[in-house]
């Protein structure tokens, strides 16, 4: 291994810091322990501070041990803090009433059911959320009580693009032009069109505000955050620090510590090269849980180890308790669904070896360019794989769109239809209509997919089915085979839908939002796997077994929540390979 990579302590001390401070990064990162952490040490040196959360995912009543609403709180154990938990999903449902009903009784049924699922998206929500923290980044008044504003989110660029654009603010209710938009109809909040112009400008003021991007030393998270810093800086958000979260040093205690600090470096080593022109910040891994207030003041300070030699064992099942359980069934389509960065291509790769292992033909389909566990999989008489390329399949789907929008509309107004297909939504309906030819397969092999739309999506094909059929038009086309998977999938005889999650807070409570969307599509789920555990490791390194110990009570949660079908699989290094997942495959 070359030089180890090491970064500046974030000492606040030592940080320019700007009136609004805004913490971002990937599904549980830390971004709202160091948020809190951050606020609390600021309220500790006499600034007043507030402190506000729009992350649907938000475990801020935990960490600070209290009931908090939409408005200000005072902090009783804090001096100077004053916390609001706004909550998006609330403001979401509240938009959409304000949206459709104007048109209730006056479209038909389907078309509203359309526009209605358009607007429960998860950029919906983004959008919703933005709406809510907005005036507290333009209305003088609320701004002049405080010294620092520190929020707990920051709106995605896709979300920033589709607010600045005119034709944004224009009705498609006429002229939707794909039948799938994620961010549907933003002519309900057309009177805060100047707020939201004023709260961008601010966004981009470095005078004024500072992007706090929250990454772990690990692939996946990088990733997210240079994407992130990318889509903010074309916007002219140029006001960035990066703070990379959970690091070890080098003095390792046992083998899997120092096997976890080398998959670090090693994640660190190849950092995207935009991310290297931000100054970057590092927080130290922490041994214990970042719930209360003391452990919120020791965040940025202290190395302290929670002695946690003895924690509690958890009562979940094994990989070869999956297997079976789906080899009995006969389920002939499987999914293995989760949030980027879970490990879904690896359990979706376990799972196609276990069934090929009793006998099954079983054909594996990835989205994931860079799964290295091909080769020996490959190898397998009963497996065949595929891979699907998102880009492609984006680019696709985009161009087919764009066409038929050139029919109908002026060029003009295509700006709103290009960052509409920018979507998370719209690339879920891409790749789902690959899956789609792929699911055919079925008939005559067990097919296991390494990834899935989500409810929302598959409600949005759904109703935009019968859209469709009602006025009697299809700018973007359905392909019969999209038509015939949705029935099956919502069939619990042919389909498996396993959710794939880590033990901490926000990638549980993503999981748990995962699981109530499917249930909404009529697409219910039995197993799931916590991923990358430390309880399920021999380490005896200290702080990881303070880790393992803070990761029972999500364990616990999720065993609960699947009604005793949860499977753990031990973290394991960054190189799977077959000896390893045949050791977990026959763990009894």
């Amino acid at each position: 291994m070359g030089e180890i990579v090491t970064f500046e302590k974030f000492d606040l001390e030592r940080v320019s810091l700007t009136k609004f401070l805004f913490f971002t990064g990937k599904g549980g990162v830390g971004k709202t322990s160091v948020a809190c952490s951050t606020a609390v040490t600021l309220a500790d040196k006499g600034f007043k501070i507030l402190l506000i959360s729009t992350d649907p995912a938000s475990n801020l009543q935990d960490v600070f041990e209290m009931e908090l609403t939409n408005t200000e709180t005072k902090i009783d154990k804090v001096n100077n803090l004053w916390l609001a938990n706004l909550d998006p999903i609330l403001a979401a449902q509240q938009y959409r009433e304000q949206v459709i009903n104007p048109y209730v009784g006056k479209l038909p049924e389907s078309i509203l059911k359309n526009m209605e699922e358009q607007l429960s998206g998860s950029c919906t929500v983004e959008i919703a959320a933005f709406n809510e923290f907005t005036k507290y980044l333009v209305d003088e008044e609320k701004i002049s009580k405080f010294d620092y504003i520190v929020f707990d989110t920051a709106p995605t660029g896709h979300t920033l693009r589709m607010l600045q654009l005119p034709s944004a603010w224009d009705s498609f209710i006429s002229e939707s032009t794909h039948g799938a938009s994620c961010l549907g109809q933003l002519s309900g909040l057309e009177e805060n069109k100047q707020m939201y112009s004023d709260a961008v400008a601010t966004l981009s003021d470095k005078q004024q505000t500072t992007i706090l991007l929250v990454t772990r030393p690990e692939t996946s998270p990088l990733l997210e955050a240079n994407r992130a810093s990318k889509e903010l800086s074309e916007l002219g958000i140029m006001n960035q620090l990066l703070i990379v979260n959970g690091l070890l040093d080098s003095e390792a205690e046992d083998e899997i510590e120092k096997a976890m600090f080398l998959k670090q470096q090693n994640a660190l080593s190849e950092m995207p090269r935009h991310l290297n022109s931000i100054k970057t910040f590092e927080i130290p891994l922490r041994s214990y849980n970042i719930t209360g207030i003391e452990s919120l003041r020791t965040l940025l300070v202290s190395d302290e180890i929670v002695d946690s030699t003895n924690y509690q064992k958890v009562g979940a099942k094994n990989i070869h308790q999956l297997i079976e359980y789906l080899g009995e069934s006969k389920k002939r389509i499987i999914f293995a669904m989760g949030k980027g960065g879970v490990g879904k291509t690896t359990m979706a790769s376990t799972i196609a070896l276990g069934l090929a292992e009793k006998g099954e033909k079983v054909h594996l389909t990835t989205t994931d360019p860079a799964n290295h566990l091909r080769g020996f999989l490959g190898l397998n008489q009963n497996i065949t794989m595929s891979e699907i390329d998102e880009k492609e399949e984006l680019l696709q789907y985009q161009n087919e769109v764009l066409t038929k929008a050139r029919e109908t509309m002026k060029e003009e107004d295509l700006d709103y239809i290009k960052e509409d297909l920018q979507s998370p939504c719209t690339q879920e309906i891409a790749v789902f209509r690959a899956f789609a030819n792929i699911v055919e397969r079925s008939n005559d092999e067990i097919v296991v997919i390494d990834t899935a739309p989500t409810g929302h999506t598959l409600l949005l094909l759904d109703s935009t089915q019968s859209y469709h059929k009602e006025m009697e038009r299809s700018h973007g086309d359905i392909p019969e085979s999209v038509r015939n998977l949705l029935p099956r999938l919502k069939n619990e005889e042919e389909t498996e839908v396993v959710i794939v999650t880590l033990a901490e807070a926000t990638p549980y409570y993503e999981a748990t939002r995962l699981k109530s969307d499917l249930e909404r599509a009529g697409i219910f789920n039995k197993w799931w796997i916590v991923n990358a555990s430390l309880v399920g490791t021999k380490t005896n390194s200290k702080i990881l077994k303070a880790k393992a110990a803070s990761e029972v009570k999500w364990i616990n949660e999720i065993v609960k929540e699947s009604n005793d079908s949860a499977v753990i699989i031990p973290w394991i290094s960054e190189n799977v390979d077959e000896h390893q997942l045949r050791i977990l495959l026959n763990e009894k």
